[in-house]
């Protein structure tokens, strides 16, 4: 069974930087994907970034060059660095475990940057 637990949301001001964190348990996390989504209030989940198991990553364009993901296979954790927040980087942050196409989440972390 998977668990993930994110951490490291919060509240901080347009311009700043947060990191969050997603401890995962289990055994799949090196082959895994990892993926951060987020999911404003009365919109849909959308997706962030993702960093696969040999370290390439993917970005959405609203944050590239903004955010930042990596991967500690031996702490199975993903980081998500994000800088320059703005206010519609407000949400609850997801992260996902994805592993033979199927996906695991996390219970999301708020985020919310005052304006």
């Amino acid at each position: 069974q998977v668990h993930l637990v994110e951490s490291g949301g919060g509240l901080v001001q347009t311009g700043g930087s947060l990191r969050l964190s997603c401890a995962a348990s289990g055994d799949i996390f090196s082959i895994s994907v990892m993926e951060w989504y987020r999911q404003a209030p009365g919109k849909q989940r959308e997706f962030v970034a993702a960093v696969g198991s040999g370290g390439s990553t993917d970005y959405a364009d609203s944050v590239k060059g903004r955010f930042s993901i990596s991967r500690d296979n031996a702490k199975n954790t993903v980081y998500l660095q994000m800088n320059s927040l703005k206010f519609e980087d407000t949400a609850v942050y997801y992260c996902a475990l994805r592993v033979f196409g199927i996906p695991y989440w996390g219970q999301g972390t708020q985020v919310t940057v005052s304006s």
